[in-house]
């Protein structure tokens, strides 16, 4: 039986995909990939963070392309069936399917890692093709060039020993086996190659500069593909009724195309509705994923940048250099950051980084508890208090609280600044987002209110936040109710409302909080 050439797995796995209850369609981007075809540009590396769909469409591609089967029923109802290039294309190659994350069962070396990859080819070009069972090659491109035909690679996982950090010393020995086996040969029809990272660039120059890159800071091409756009995010919603899109877009919205539409991480948006609850689905699959990881390299040049993101304050920064394949581990902020956008982590776009969403903002708050953020971490545990202290209505021990972080080591926060009177805010009430959902500058009555916290549950009662500089917290609460900020509550049948006005003194740098019910 075949292990890579012309296998049914890949239509096997894209039939129970457009049989599940929550399927998109992305068959449109097979209409992109035909023009790849025969062409100088027939080598496509797709890099995106893990969950995006990659696989889904590697899947989708296989099923199209594979001579070996008859998918066209399949593909009639998809969108791709409206293309001109629809028929002339299907089922029409031959697919070496290849999962460079197979590791061999009785060898640990890289030379049973690569064997592995050589033989499954080897053996099952030569069994396709008994003419050429006796003959000797010296490499695998010479004997798939004895075939005489052409193939298409589908390569899922092509950086799996870079990111899981496997046989470090051969990794460029690995990347000349790729170059060996697709650049300039006449039998590669296209070569389709995914993963995580970026394609390693050594200092002359990489091994597999015939491929056309498409990556998480750079893809004008192929990204409404990878992800859930807005509209079809939508529509899934209208599939089901436990939960509403503004509950989906809240906990899942973050990520954007070039052209700035919306994009959603299709397997959280997936888990949400298959469990009608939204929650974080950022399932933790090594260090490379984790949020502290990238940040402790360098906790104290980027702790302040941290502190404004998590306060849905975007930070401007310029990065263009990517973090790619078996680069060093990231020193300066650039390469920290860079990184946690290839993986997913932030979110850049027009010259600014961002937590992309609630998901994964409760992985930065986490990161912000740990012992290295040091007067910060302890701020952040502490924030239970301030918020127990709200709803008991003891402005005094809010004030104190607001003070003491006010004047905190962290140079960001300054008494002159009100986006700094935000960010101490949001550290002072960084608990109560387990509670409520809290927007800043939300439009509600008369104006935009400072801060607006929904309760996520009936037993809590909404909150109303008003800052003041030079004034009383009495002027911050006669704001609320004059400009009538608990509209917005009230539609949503918040049936307790309490507002609080907290006022700073720029001069002698004090805190004044009172708060009431309305």
């Amino acid at each position: 039986m075949a292990v890579c050439l012309n296998t049914a797995t890949a239509l096997i796995l894209y039939k129970e995909l457009t049989n599940s209850e929550y399927f998109v369609d992305k068959s449109a981007m097979i209409e992109k990939m035909n023009k790849h075809i025969r062409t100088n540009s027939k080598n496509v590396c797709i890099t995106k963070p893990r969950r995006f769909g990659k696989t889904s469409v590697l899947n989708m591609l296989g099923a199209y392309y594979g001579k070996a089967y008859d998918s066209k029923e399949l593909f009639d109802n998809l969108k791709i069936s409206k293309s001109d290039t629809y028929i002339s294309h299907l089922n029409q190659y031959n697919i070496i399917s290849l999962s460079l994350n197979d590791l061999p069962d009785d060898g640990s070396t890289y030379e049973d890692y690569i064997s592995l990859i050589k033989e499954s080819i080897a053996d099952d070009i030569k069994e396709a093709y008994p003419e050429l069972k006796d003959r000797k090659f010296r490499r695998i491109s010479d004997l798939l060039t004895a075939t005489g035909e052409q193939f298409i690679f589908i390569i899922d996982e092509w950086d799996y020993i870079f990111s899981h950090e496997l046989f470090c010393e051969h990794h460029r020995e690995f990347l000349e086996f790729l170059r060996n086996l697709l650049k300039d040969r006449p039998y590669v029809a296209l070569a389709y190659m995914t993963g995580v990272l970026p394609i390693k660039k050594y200092s002359t120059g990489s091994a597999l500069n015939m491929f056309r890159e498409y990556t998480m800071l750079k893809d004008p091409s192929f990204e409404e593909y990878f992800g859930f756009t807005e509209s079809e995010v939508e529509a899934l919603c209208k599939r089901q009724s436990a939960l509403t899109m503004d509950e989906i877009r809240d906990w899942y919205n973050g990520y954007q195309t070039q052209s700035g539409e919306r994009l959603y991480n299709p397997r959280s948006v997936v888990c949400a509705l298959e469990n009608a609850v939204c929650q974080s689905y950022w399932t933790r699959t090594g260090r490379i994923d984790e949020v502290l990881f990238f940040l402790k390299y360098n906790i104290g040049e980027v702790r302040d940048d941290v502190v404004k993101m998590v306060n849905d304050t975007p930070v401007r920064i310029d990065i263009k250099k990517e973090y790619f394949a078996g680069q060093e581990n990231p020193a300066g902020k650039k390469d920290i950051y860079s990184a946690m956008i290839i993986y997913g982590l932030l979110a850049y776009r027009d010259g600014e980084l961002s937590v992309p969403n609630k998901e994964l903002m409760l992985e930065f708050e986490a990161a912000l508890e740990d012992d290295d953020f040091g007067y910060v971490a302890e701020l952040v545990r502490n924030s239970n208090e301030v918020l127990s202290a709200t709803l008991d209505k003891k402005g005094d021990v809010v004030a104190s609280y607001l003070h003491n972080i006010h004047n905190s080591e962290l140079p960001i926060l300054k008494y002159n600044d009100e986006n700094s009177l935000s960010c101490v805010v949001t550290l002072a009430y960084l608990a109560a987002r387990n509670h409520y959902r809290v927007e800043r500058e939300e439009k509600s009555g008369k104006g935009f209110a400072d801060f607006i916290f929904h309760p996520r549950q009936k037993k809590f009662p909404g909150i109303i936040l008003e800052l003041k500089a030079d004034d009383t917290p009495e002027a911050a609460i006669a704001q609320i109710k004059g400009k009538e900020y608990c509209e917005k509550l009230r539609k949503e049948k918040v049936e307790q409302i309490l507002a609080v006005g907290l006022s700073y003194d720029t001069g002698k740098k004090e805190h004044q909080c009172f708060i009431e019910e309305v």
